[in-house]
């Protein structure tokens, strides 16, 4: 354990009336660190989180020690190399920047949440009416702001099944029958950390990708059925 320098202590009091005795400084070391912080003036850490457990709750005390380092040049020096680091490791990208083409993984067991804007361009994209999309290919669930609206659907009632939208015949080959009007939830996803993409897939492999995705009616039309 480090000295504590009780001119310092006596020093503190004289200056802000406040009295300072070594008893009341908690000098245990700083163990356990779950969080740093560091701002344009400030390094923050937090340690010694404990964790009281009580029949129907639990109470968390930790630590906090907060540092003005940018009067410190030893620590200015050091946040400097943190940011050094970081400029350094910016462009390391991961392997699963980009989707392997033909993938989907991600179009099996995930449920896309819907809006009501994304049925509106669905249905615009399909030639159909809001209604239809919505008793056609989306699982309904009401929300409390009225946002989304629902889910999309899969081709059977497993939830680890294709989306109702997915095209092509295996891994590799599969693409999104409406791409261009995939709901919002779709359009964010990201690769980055995905633990289910497909690698044995060559992410500079490249395939044609099919008709897009034909609703029902066009189907039975296309085939010289009557709507």
């Amino acid at each position: 354990m480090e000295t504590i320098d009780l001119t310092a202590l006596r020093n503190f009091s004289r200056r802000t009336g406040q009295p300072t005795h070594p008893e009341l400084l908690d000098a245990r070391p700083i163990e356990h660190v779950s969080k740093i912080e560091i701002d344009e003036e400030h390094v923050t850490i937090e340690y010694n989180e404990k964790t009281t457990r009580y029949y129907n709750v639990n109470e968390i005390t930790k630590n906090e020690w907060i540092y003005k380092y940018n009067d410190d040049p030893e620590f200015v020096a050091a946040v400097a190399q943190v940011i050094a680091l970081a400029r350094k490791h910016l462009k390391e990208l991961p392997d699963t920047i980009a989707c392997p083409p033909g993938c989907a993984e991600c179009c099996s067991g995930y449920e896309p949440f819907v809006t009501q804007a994304d049925v509106r361009r669905i249905a615009e994209h399909l030639g159909m009416s809001d209604e239809a999309v919505m008793h056609e290919y989306v699982v309904a669930r009401p929300s409390a702001d009225g946002h989304y609206v629902g889910w999309l659907r899969k081709v059977s009632d497993d939830l680890a099944d294709q989306c109702v939208f997915l095209m092509g015949d295996k891994s590799g080959r599969f693409y999104c029958g409406i791409y261009a009007a995939r709901p919002g939830d779709c359009r964010e996803f990201t690769p980055i950390g995905c633990q289910d993409v497909d690698e044995s897939l060559s992410h500079s492999s490249k395939f044609k990708v099919g008709p897009a995705f034909q609703p029902r009616h066009k189907r039975r039309a296309r085939n010289g059925r009557r709507n």
